[in-house]
């Protein structure tokens, strides 16, 4: 994209996908590409046209790259292949631009795994192992698969028999049940890339009243924000709203630092670090609900979409408490999860935390080969207050050893007893030790601590070294996974937006996905699931995979392993 930016250019990339579209589909959406040619929709008739229609209106509306994602697999509804060659001579011949061709091949098999490759594998194979020794397993194979971070048992012939079956889908011509049959995730996407790609000159005039939706970050930084920012504006104007953007978070709204976004002002913003719109910390005190009021009112804004952290969710339910007294906050307001400490309620998995997961597991790849020349404990911090979710999964990606988290805050007799492991570890041959510490797994044992105490325990064998992470967790372009959350999240915050709009609903809403469901419930109830003093929810998912990453380390080798839950297949 960059490449292709700086020169004004066209490419044509073609990617792996010769039977399933899931690969080019998504890398479409996360890529922000142009067009996208999958096995499930094969082109119609008049695609050479419509391709080039949409190059051209996307360039008129101020892109300056295009880029067009071909599955090596792609062919027209007559069975004919489409090749990239053939892709890159119909666009040359029909806009005059030269296309370049580029055919991505085997590298996207190789290379480092990303973090979650990793820790997912890790339960993969813990499940495995589960139904081996698992007397009451049916004879059946079956495949172990993830669906909505479940682990999930699917009968291995009813799999065959329904991946054969888009096949006969496709040649039937039932290309809606072919994509369907891929699973809920790839049908819904298919639909929100196209509102996503269709230049703003195709969008239909709007039927009835045009609504005024602002957006604005609020709480710590993210890498994901202005993803989901871009997503908002591009869903918002396909619907024919007006989107505005607020700078500043919430002191920018009551300074009246709100401006119309239009769909080339987002451009570029799915790969962005950071947040364009700015984001601050701040809980909006009691004092500025005034200016808040009068900003919402004179800039006539209908919605407020409030992308953030604790903090944003802590300030919408503060301002909802008041409507009474200030009639201008009586509109939806909708929360989208988005903090790297992944604390949010009614939310298992917030934007940017899989970002900051990768970023800490590079981190400690880095601190691990500095340590290969000598016999090291290594002490890393990773972030997440008092929410351990970052800490075990950089643990379980990362191979750490040794893991120490608030919910599970360690006592003395455990440092004392994890110590002692230690100097027999290294006195067995081992040259390196990992140990990752949650910022605030324990009020008294910290990793200053904890380097003492394994300091002092080494009988000089190997030496010990700490390091806190830092706010590299929070920096760098978002992940592939983090851009498509935010795309499901913010699409399913806009069909909640609908809803209210007809309804005449008021209420403020957190959006987040649990299980197999994207979720809306009400700011009212909030605290029914937040823990706020601890500033995480009462209930957490992952702690269930906490004794994996006792067993697959050294720590605590007694435990006794844990069973996974794992799904029956979801229809």
């Amino acid at each position: 994209t960059s490449t292709a930016a700086s020169h004004q250019r066209t490419f044509v990339v073609e990617v792996m996908g010769r039977h399933c579209g899931y690969l080019p589909l998504m890398a479409a959406v996360a890529g922000g590409a142009d067009y996208v040619f999958t096995p499930e929709d094969p082109a119609g008739q008049g695609w050479q046209d419509d391709l080039a229609e949409h190059l051209r209106l996307g360039r008129e509306a101020g892109r300056r790259e295009s880029i067009v994602l071909v599955a090596e697999g792609a062919h027209d509804r007559d069975g004919n292949e489409l090749s990239t060659q053939l892709i890159a001579d119909t666009i040359q011949e029909r806009t005059g631009e030269d296309a370049r061709v580029t055919i991505l091949g085997h590298v996207q098999r190789g290379g480092t795994p990303s973090a979650y490759d990793r820790w997912m594998s890790t339960l993969l194979g813990y499940a495995a192992v589960q139904e081996i020794l698992d007397s009451s397993a049916e004879d059946e194979p079956v495949i172990l698969g993830v669906r909505r971070n479940r682990i999930t048992r699917v009968p291995l012939m009813k799999a065959v028999r329904d991946t054969r079956a888009v096949k006969d889908l496709i040649a039937a011509g039932d290309y809606a049940a072919a994509q369907a049959s891929r699973g809920s995730s790839f049908s819904s996407m298919v639909g929100i890339y196209h509102l996503l790609s269709t230049p703003p000159q195709l969008i239909p005039e709007p039927t009835g009243d045009s609504k005024r939706v602002a957006i604005l970050h609020a709480g710590g930084l993210a890498p994901g924000m202005n993803t989901a920012a871009r997503v908002a504006v591009r869903l918002g104007i396909a619907r024919g709203w007006t989107m505005l953007g607020v700078d500043g978070s919430w002191s920018g709204l009551a300074d009246d630092r709100v401006r119309e976004l239009s769909w080339s002002d987002v451009e570029g913003w799915a790969f962005k670090g950071g947040a364009e719109l700015g984001t601050k910390r701040d809980v909006p005190p009691i004092e500025q609900f005034y200016a808040l009021g009068r900003a919402i009112e004179r800039n006539e804004i209908d919605a407020l979409l409030v992308i953030g952290g604790m903090n944003a969710y802590l300030g919408v339910h503060a301002i909802q408490a008041e409507k009474d007294r200030y009639p201008a906050f009586r509109i939806p307001m909708l929360l989208i999860p988005a903090s790297i400490d992944n604390n949010l309620p009614g939310c298992e998995l917030a934007i940017g935390t899989d970002t900051a997961i990768n970023n800490a597991t590079w981190a400690i790849d880095r601190i691990k080969e500095s340590a290969a020349a000598s016999k090291r404990c290594f002490i890393a911090e990773t972030m997440g207050r008092r929410c351990g979710y970052l800490t075990l999964m950089s643990a379980l990606s990362s191979g750490a050893e040794y893991m120490y988290i608030n919910e599970e805050s360690p006592s003395l007799q455990q440092i004392a007893a994890d110590a002692d492991r230690m100097v027999n570890s290294f006195k067995s041959g081992r040259r390196l030790f990992l140990t990752l510490v949650n910022e605030s797994a324990s009020r008294y044992y910290d990793r200053e601590f904890l380097a003492d105490v394994f300091t002092a325990e080494s009988e000089g064998i190997y030496d010990v070294r700490h390091q806190a992470l830092g706010h590299m967790q929070q920096g760098g372009a978002p992940s592939p996974y983090d851009r498509l959350l935010a795309t499901r999240l913010i699409a399913r915050a806009f069909d909640q937006l609908v809803e209210q709009f007809e309804s005449g609903d008021r209420r403020a809403y957190y959006i987040g996905q649990v299980g197999n469901a994207v979720e809306a419930r009400p700011v009212k109830h909030m605290f029914d699931d937040l823990d706020i003093v601890n500033r995480r929810p009462f209930h957490q998912w992952w702690l269930d995979l906490v004794p994996v990453q006792r067993i697959v380390s050294l720590q605590n080798p007694g435990i006794e392993a844990a069973p996974i839950h794992i799904d029956d297949p979801v229809e």
